[in-house]
């Protein structure tokens, strides 16, 4: 993991933006099945900018897709801090994607960049999950990738993540 991380930084080190958004907008959405989109970089900074930085340290999305506005929200919380300053454990997201295409991207999106995050594999209104992760940054240095961490599928999962019902992979 961490050789593949190094590798793909080699090619591009603006972790700023999304790699992956506008290869899924033109390829990937399933517009007409699951009126499936995916948000332009563009908009992804506009609703951030519009949202504001708050205070808060968690940030919670539904249909996450490869993470653009996640990667934006990311991006203004760490540059509220000298560089010397940030520490991933500051902030935490909590993500949810049911796609099944995407999920991959996203987890890579957040553990490159060395985030602490949750992502619900599943379905945000019926509360139907596939899998649960835990993307979490072990050494809370931002210059350090993430470990991905499978949660099981347990009671205690399904009372926090509020799952009421697992789903077999497809």
């Amino acid at each position: 993991r961490n050789e593949l991380f190094k590798q793909f930084l080699d090619v591009s080190t603006d972790v700023s933006h999304d790699w992956f958004s506008e290869y899924f907008m033109s390829v990937q959405a399933d517009r007409k099945d699951k009126k499936q989109d995916f948000t332009p970089e563009s908009i992804s900074k506009l609703v951030n900018m519009l949202v504001g930085s708050n205070d808060s340290s968690e940030y919670y999305e539904v249909a996450a897709g490869t993470g653009s506005m996640m990667i934006q929200r990311w991006q203004q919380d760490r540059l509220k801090h000298k560089p010397w300053d940030y520490r991933p454990s500051m902030y935490f997201y909590h993500l949810e994607e049911l796609g099944d295409s995407t999920l991959p991207f996203l987890i890579f999106n957040c553990a490159i960049r060395g985030m602490n995050a949750t992502i619900v594999h599943g379905d945000s209104l019926t509360r139907a999950a596939r899998q649960v992760y835990f993307i979490q940054n072990d050494e809370d240095d931002y210059l350090h990738f993430s470990t991905v961490n499978v949660m099981p599928h347990s009671k205690d999962v399904e009372q926090e993540f509020d799952i009421r019902q697992w789903l077999e992979p497809e």
